[in-house]
């Protein structure tokens, strides 16, 4: 989430002025039957959804609520004196919860207040291990191993970690600020330690926690600044720049810090790699700024956009796409919008120019791969030498307004960006927005290029009441297809396959309705992850979902059930990790659903490879392993005369790994 535009002050002011949140009931979840099909409903049941704290009707297609939990009373945080708040009372104010992390059994939650540490070992009633309180924003989280990172942006955010404010005049330098990261160890989640906090010139809004293939010894931490650049006598060295080639100035450079793992109370920044050097000015799309300016619409009355319901549109790049140049090429590209929040200034004053920072970057390791998502622009970074990324290209798209994150495929061959139009605040889903803004937009990566393929938004209108974007999403283990869980803030949770980049499609989702019926209160999704068996989802407003897919034509059971055969130990969706199966029956009729699916293997041979399968799994020891041998040397032989040759071998790879269990 971004501050919020001029254009949404109305909205801005409206939320302020909410009055304090109710009491959470002590029972919350879901109150309505999920819609299940291979068809989006019609007419959209996420259209015109009663409004409520924390009884907001709902809509579900092909998934459901498993728990919902209300932010814990620890979470709402101290009065300036030290007094804890409680509901209830006139102090009440739900503090924003952001992002997620996850390690074993546990889910880290950020909020503007610090973090709250959920056991999910029963996803049906998560139980709070912890509250560790320590105001900032955003306060986003990752982990690695026993150690937690957490972000600090804010100039209101205290060495102490207290509540009292900094006595400070706007801009004036105070030692009792922090911003950059803190680094905790968390060996014990009831006693987290704070061991180092990495000062930055610009803060950290965001941040990404960089593996090196091969270094056990350390791991790295790309930030993500985005604000103004702290007085030097606040920190020294924090030096405004008057261009992209000042060699001084700490704009247009990425912060890269190194944690020794043995050591992470020696963390400090090891290089500042220039990424950001001769990139032109984001592309204007006057259209879309109009529509921006708007502080409302119409209300919701049908499908947003021309699409039909279910289905993000896709189609070919319009026009105002550019992509090529790696850093310190030079690049060409459609003139910057003057003021525009895309790109910059030059540090203290001069012409546009490109962002000098990005707002998040997902890193790829095991591709050597990032995608960094920097306001105007979409950057793509080798970093194989995680210490010392290096830019090798970028698009810029008139169509998207704040490039937000960036989500690979788990080949590594495609890669999605999201927009963050309005920053995060906005009513953006409104029937009159059109579903080119304020989505994903869909790349393929050819020699190392992007070349843009289509467009995805959540289809479904949304009130001048919702704050509705795309933000934080990831990838759900689907064997053989790229399926993503997305969060769009008020416009709820969207799943949808990307398998092909030219036609994305949703193939479930689930919403509330919006906080308030009177006004633009914020609420709604922040992220959603799928993580071991579970969608994981923190509402802003609300607190903790947790969510499971539901079997239908889209999705079978067994490609559900092959999903959760994958365990990992540790997640931050900014740091992706290849999906890999182990064998399984799950895995082996996940691929067979597959081929029914697209008629990519004779109808017959399905029949009779489904047999097969059943009878071995039915048996055991010698009788099965040759069962599934001769199964697959049936399908090594028919691969070259299938329609989908490439998954049937797929499939008799799967079959030779379980025979060989």
């Amino acid at each position: 989430m971004r501050p919020a535009p001029v254009a949404a002050a109305v909205a801005v002011v409206l939320a302020a002025a909410a009055p304090p949140p109710p009491t959470p009931p002590a029972s919350m979840g879901m109150t309505t039957t999920p819609i299940v099909g291979a068809n989006a409903p019609k007419p959209d049941p996420r259209v015109g959804l009663k409004a409520g704290y924390w009884d907001a009707a709902q809509a579900a297609w092909n998934m459901k609520l498993v728990s919902a939990t209300p932010p814990s009373e620890a979470s709402l945080g101290k009065t300036a004196a030290g007094v804890p708040i409680k509901y209830g009372t006139p102090e009440t104010h739900i503090p924003t919860h952001s992002d997620l992390a996850f390690s074993g059994k546990y889910v880290i939650q950020g909020n503007y207040n610090g973090f709250e540490i959920w056991d999910l070992t029963n996803p049906a009633k998560p139980t709070l291990a912890n509250v560790y309180l320590c105001p900032a924003s955003q306060n986003d989280v990752s982990v690695y191993k026993n150690l937690l990172f957490m972000s600090s942006e804010s100039t209101s955010s205290r060495t102490d970690c207290g509540f009292t404010a900094i006595q400070a005049a706007p801009g004036e330098a105070s030692k009792d600020r922090v911003r950059g990261i803190r680094i905790f160890d968390i060996s014990d989640v009831k006693n987290p330690k704070l061991v180092r906090s990495v000062e930055t010139c610009r803060g950290s809004h965001t941040h990404t926690v960089v593996t090196q293939p091969g270094d056990t010894e350390n791991v790295y931490v790309y930030i993500s600044g985005t604000s103004g650049v702290r007085p030097e006598a606040e920190l020294p060295g924090c030096i405004d720049s008057t261009g992209p080639d000042d060699p001084n100035g700490v704009r247009f450079r990425l912060e890269v810090i190194k944690i020794p793992l043995a050591h992470p109370e020696q963390s400090a920044i090891v290089s500042s790699p220039r990424v950001f050097n001769d990139l032109p000015p984001a592309p204007r799309n006057p259209d879309r700024d109009a529509a921006g300016a708007r502080p409302g619409g119409p209300p919701a009355g049908g499908a947003a956009g021309a699409a039909g319901a279910g289905v993000g549109r896709a189609g070919a790049p319009p026009a105002g796409v550019v992509a090529g140049g790696a850093a310190g090429a030079g690049a060409a590209g459609a003139a910057g919008a003057p003021g525009a929040p895309a790109g910059g200034r030059g540090g203290r004053g001069g012409p546009p120019t490109g962002p000098n920072q990005c707002h998040d970057i997902t890193v790829y390791p095991d591709v050597g791969l990032a995608g960094g998502a920097c306001a105007g622009l979409g950057l793509l970074l080798d970093i194989r030498e995680a210490a010392h990324p290096i830019r090798i290209d970028f698009a810029a798209d008139a169509n998207m307004s704040f490039w937000h994150s960036a989500t690979f495929s788990n080949d590594g061959k495609k890669v999605l960006f999201s927009d963050e139009w309005g920053g995060g605040s906005a009513p953006r889903c409104r029937a009159t927005d059109k579903l080119e803004w304020g989505g994903d937009a869909i790349f393929t990566i050819e020699n190392n290029k992007l070349k843009m393929h289509s467009y995805y938004k959540m289809p479904a209108a949304q009130t001048d009441f919702e704050n509705c974007v795309a933000h934080n999403g990831s990838l759900i283990p689907i064997p053989g297809r790229d399926v993503m869980v997305q969060a769009f803030y008020q416009g709820g949770l969207t799943v949808f396959d990307w398998t092909d980049p030219d036609h994305p499609k949703e193939i479930a989702f689930f919403d509330r309705g919006p906080v308030a019926p009177d006004r633009l209160v914020s609420g709604g999704s922040w992220s959603a992850y799928w993580y071991n068996g579970v969608i994981v989802s923190s509402e802003i407003a609300r607190g903790l979902d947790v969510y499971e897919l539901i079997a239908n034509p889209n999705l079978t059971q067994n490609e559900i059930d092959a999903a959760k055969t994958v365990k990992v130990d540790y997640w931050n969706t900014q740091e992706q990790r290849k999906f890999t199966w182990p064998p399984s029956f799950a895995l082996v009729k996940a691929y067979l659903d597959q081929l029914q699916r697209n008629s990519g293997y004779d109808a017959a041979k399905i029949t009779a490879a489904r047999s097969a399968v059943a009878s071995a799994e039915s048996a055991s020891g010698a009788q099965r392993r040759t069962a599934l041998q001769a199964l697959a040397t049936t399908l090594n032989g028919d691969a070259g005369s299938a329609k989908d040759a490439a998954k049937v071998r797929t499939l008799a790879e799967a079959v030779t790994a379980l025979a060989g269990q």
